[in-house]
Parts: C-alpha cells; sequence; structure tokens
C-alpha cells in the first residue's frame, strides 16, 4: 500500500521532505507532482524501479528517460550542452520543458536511449521537488505519469493513490495539478527539434 504525503507546494515541511527523500533512497517508486502534472519519480541507479516503471507505463526500450535535476550545474554533469543550445535552454529555466540531449558518461547505460545515447533533462520551478533535490543530492529519475491507452496524466493524488496503491511507494500531494506535460526540444543533432508539445511555449523552438 503506498503512503500518501500531504505537503504545501510553496513551504514544503522539512520532515515530509526528508521521509520522501529516505523512501527514494531505500529503493521506493514515488507519484510526484510537477510544475506540469505528474510524474513517477525514482533514484538514478535504482534499476528495480526503472523497470516498474516501464511495466506500469507499458514502454519500450527506446523511451527517453527523464532526469529532474536541481540546477544547471548538476545537470552538466549528466548532458553535454555547447553555448548556443546552453543559452536557449536557459531562456526558459526553471520551467515545463524537457530537452533531450547527449548523455554523458554518468548517466547509466539503461536510462539513455539505446541508439542515440541520449537523455531527457529538466530543471522544474517547484518549490517542493527543489526542496526534495536538494536533499537528495543528485537528479530525479522521471517519467510522466500517463497510463497506458490514456491521452491525459493523472493530475489528483488520491486517485493516483487508488489506482496505483500496489505498484508505487508513495503519492506526493500538493494541491493542483496541470493535466498537461512538459514541452519536449530534443537539441540532440545540434538543433532543436520540438517532439512533443505541452504546457511550455514551443514556438521559440520552432
Amino acid at each position: 500500500m503506498a503512503k500518501f504525503f500531504d505537503v504545501h507546494p510553496d513551504d514544503p515541511q522539512p520532515r515530509m521532505v526528508s521521509q520522501i527523500v529516505q523512501l527514494i533512497q531505500s529503493g521506493g517508486l514515488i507519484a510526484y507532482p510537477t510544475d506540469s502534472c505528474y510524474a513517477l519519480g525514482a533514484q538514478l541507479g535504482n534499476r528495480d524501479a526503472l523497470e516498474r516503471i516501464r511495466r506500469i507505463r507499458h514502454l519500450d526500450g527506446k523511451h527517453h528517460f527523464t532526469l529532474v535535476c536541481k540546477d544547471f550545474a548538476q545537470l552538466g554533469q549528466f548532458v553535454m550542452v555547447d553555448n548556443d543550445i546552453f543559452r536557449s535552454i536557459k531562456a526558459v529555466t526553471p520551467g515545463p520543458y524537457t530537452f533531450i540531449l547527449p548523455a554523458t558518461h554518468e548517466v547509466p547505460r539503461r536510462l539513455a536511449h539505446p541508439k542515440k545515447k541520449t537523455v531527457g533533462v529538466r530543471i522544474p520551478k517547484s518549490h517542493l521537488i527543489q526542496a526534495i533535490l536538494t536533499e537528495l543530492g543528485e537528479p530525479l529519475l522521471s517519467s510522466t505519469l500517463l497510463l497506458p491507452d490514456e491521452e491525459v496524466p493523472l493530475t489528483q493524488g488520491w486517485e493516483i493513490k487508488e489506482r496505483l496503491d500496489h505498484v508505487i511507494d508513495a503519492v506526493i500531494d500538493s494541491g493542483d495539478v496541470g493535466a498537461e506535460p512538459t514541452t519536449v526540444v530534443d537539441f540532440s543533432s545540434g538543433y532543436a527539434e520540438v517532439v512533443r508539445r505541452g504546457m511550455g511555449d514551443p514556438a521559440r523552438f520552432e
């Protein structure tokens, strides 16, 4: 049965943040609210949680997972970014965008795209997630909580707990959450290609 955390979105309770981080570090899989929609999250090196996400979402081996990073210093450890691309990303970050970029050797091989050797990264604009990332000390392995054969992500913590109670370890609720995922921009070829239109305005990358 999944634990349920009711956390303040702007002033997250330190005790709850610590409990969530401890659960992640002990191998837990969480459903958590981002600045766009709900996502599934786990520790970066957690192979079991990665496979659980694949099963929950019916994902194949070519799916791009996302590393949710605290800041650009952390992001720069896991992807290769030249100056022009850095400026483009910096202009809309933090915010509801995911960027696909070449992975560095810091990214576990099973997380990177098998052929392109790329991975998704983002820096969210969320006090709650920033608090979790600060205490965790590393990026959070993440994937949009979009269930198979459904067109929009789940938005209510209680509904997520009801539907996924026995396949995840915790649900974090912090109030209203959007139903639209991030806009995804692929920079892996050296130029911007919008591969998913979402909450972030894609116009500047088109």
